[in-house]
């Protein structure tokens, strides 16, 4: 997406640098939300942009949580010995894309939308309790997802709407990234 829109790519890394840290450190893209919205408002997008994108990505778009419920109930129908046909496979991965959007943004929120999601595709959960012991690391790397696609968001709305870089950051953005 990034490379279609024409993203400048070295300025949105250095930018997402700082709230994707903040965002695998704590597990919690709250945290961060507040660097992310500063860091895109200093690279060119307008506030209006961020204000809506950000947190409105916060409960719509969390990219890093669908992927990683997808692929952990995929493990848990393997572990269970229950294979899934393809049908089974899409309908479970479009019923975690639409039940990901009511993920909170705490630690380990992920694992009871798995869990419930599981419930109603006749699988175990036992299998989920083989995933409880790497669950932490693989939260913080799914919460980083999150920020740095809703920071892509913003950027690629305001490239498409021609406002990318049009009006000055805010000297509060500019300071926040330079620190």
């Amino acid at each position: 997406v990034a490379l279609i829109a024409r993203v400048p790519l070295r300025r949105f890394v250095r930018a997402v640098a700082e709230p994707a840290t903040i965002a695998f450190a704590t597990s919690t893209s709250e945290a961060a939300l507040p660097r992310a919205m500063e860091a895109m408002e200093a690279i060119g997008v307008p506030r209006q942009i961020v204000a809506f994108v950000i947190p409105t990505g916060y409960s719509f778009n969390l990219d890093g949580s669908t992927l990683y419920l997808s692929l952990a109930a995929i493990f848990v129908s393997q572990a269970a010995g229950h294979p899934l046909s393809l049908v089974e496979q899409v309908l479970l991965v479009v019923t975690l894309m639409l039940t990901s959007k009511g993920v909170a943004g705490v630690p380990r929120a992920s694992l009871v939308i798995l869990m419930a999601t599981l419930g109603g595709f006749n699988l175990p959960v036992w299998p989920v309790y083989i995933i409880l012991g790497i669950d932490a690391l693989m939260d913080m790397a799914r919460t980083s997802v999150n920020v740095i696609g809703n920071c892509l968001a913003s950027v690629v709305i305001a490239k498409w709407e021609g406002e990318l870089g049009k009006e000055a950051p805010s000297e509060i953005a500019m300071e926040a990234i330079r620190m």
